[in-house]
């Protein structure tokens, strides 16, 4: 676990990180899933409740990655734009991009109620805070075509109105998505785990992988506990890919992705900052977003950094904090954590198949959703089901020489905040 004193997971205050329940070593499975997180426990979860042998092997603790990190936003938002993926794909399948993100959207939604999942579910819609140039007709026509495919209303907000969803003065109008809304995620992460083992996943933490090799038929997993053969392995270890798997590491980007929380302020107090209770985002390329505590008694803000300062980049998130809420710029900030999210070189998560490994992976900082269900969807390949995905065998670039280490991250950073600043001139 992370001990730095700077470092305190507000979400790990009601389900810590802990070790995996004793269980007997198994040196044979149908599936052996590298990583516990979302995407691990989903496979597993899929892939047990259909009468498979599975092991999930976790490098550390469980609970102790990025899907017990994030700020619980449900958005499985799509980086690229409709134009960009029309650009690239063409319309008809630039179209089943978000197609699938609203079914992976409701699915989680559906996940969590069928199960009874206590993990603080609120439904409660996302805003978009617009900051920069935008046409009130285009996003007002995107609005109604949504609709009539979706049956689901998006809002254009204008800036008179959006006193109704924040206290802040700094949008210039907002657009509210109802499907998306917010949950606990490391409570999310537990009660998925909880499920797994009760379905017969077989759960070893502090098991870190090696090598992965192929002997004939079965892959053979190689750790500091022994081996495992299985006839399928999944990879569900994202921005944490270590060099046991090398092809992997060189495709995904890890990013820091971080949060505050600020100290209990009262429920009354964040309502009047945040009236209707909304989860928040940015329309800038370094936009932050935030959102009520579940208890409704603090507001966490989070956001991207290509610079490995904490005591900085906690400053600057508490600058940012009081960019956005004035009135806070005194108030302490009791917790500020931070993880890795990791993008693929093109920004679209991936399900690809390599040497017989599954990868779904590089979520792009929404992996609350896209985690979940493309870890579904990987073990729904292996069962022979419908796992069919446009994410699918998407192509994983590279760059020459890259390893695995991000060097260019500050340069990206400054590239995008530039881009930031232009969006946001007058014209």
């Amino acid at each position: 676990m992370n001990t730095n004193q700077d470092f305190n997971c507000y979400w790990w205050q009601e389900r810590p990180p802990r070790p995996a329940p004793p269980a007997e070593w198994q040196q044979h499975a149908d599936i052996a899933i590298i990583g516990c997180g979302f995407t691990g426990l989903s496979a597993g979860l899929t892939l047990a409740r259909a009468g498979r042998n599975v092991v999930i092997l976790e490098k550390g603790l469980i609970g102790e990655g990025a899907s017990t990190r994030n700020g619980g936003i449900t958005s499985g938002n799509i980086r690229l734009s409709a134009t960009q993926l029309k650009k690239r794909f063409g319309a008809e399948r630039a179209q089943q991009f978000f197609d699938e993100a609203v079914a992976a959207r409701a699915d989680l939604a559906r996940f969590i109620q069928d199960e009874n999942i206590d993990c603080d579910f609120q439904p409660v819609g996302r805003v978009v805070g617009l900051t920069g140039q935008f046409s009130a007709d285009r996003i007002k026509r995107d609005n109604d075509a949504f609709q009539a495919r979706y049956g689901i209303g998006p809002v254009f907000i204008e800036k008179h109105e959006m006193a109704d969803y924040t206290e802040s003065s700094i949008y210039e109008g907002g657009i509210l998505r109802p499907d998306i809304g917010g949950i606990h995620p490391a409570k999310l992460m537990h009660e998925m785990l909880r499920l797994a083992l009760e379905a017969g996943v077989k759960v070893f933490s502090e098991t870190p992988v090696l090598q992965i090799e192929r002997r004939q038929s079965d892959f053979v997993i190689l750790t500091d506990r022994g081996e495992i053969a299985a006839e399928h392995v999944i990879s569900a270890t994202n921005a944490y890919t270590d060099r046991a798997q090398p092809w992997l590491r060189r495709r995904l980007v890890p990013v820091i992705s971080e949060m505050i929380a600020t100290e209990k302020i009262g429920r009354n107090r964040v309502q009047s900052l945040m009236p209707k209770l909304t989860m928040f985002g940015e329309s800038k390329q370094l936009g932050y977003y935030y959102r009520p505590s579940p208890d409704g008694e603090r507001i966490l803000l989070g956001g991207r950094r290509g610079h490995k300062d904490t005591a900085r980049a906690k400053r600057q998130l508490h600058d940012a904090l009081a960019t956005i809420f004035p009135a806070l710029g005194d108030t302490r900030i009791d917790a500020h954590w931070q993880g890795f999210v990791a993008f693929p070189f093109d920004q679209l998560p991936k399900l690809v198949v390599r040497d017989g490994v599954i990868y779904p992976a590089g979520f792009c900082g929404s992996g609350t959703v896209w985690a979940r269900w493309l870890g579904q969807k990987a073990a729904l390949m292996i069962l022979g089901e419908e796992g069919d995905s446009v994410f699918g065998n998407l192509p994983m670039h590279t760059l020459p020489f890259y390893t695995g280490d991000p060097w260019f991250m500050p340069l990206a950073m400054t590239y995008y905040r530039l881009r930031d600043r232009l969006a946001a001139s007058p014209k």
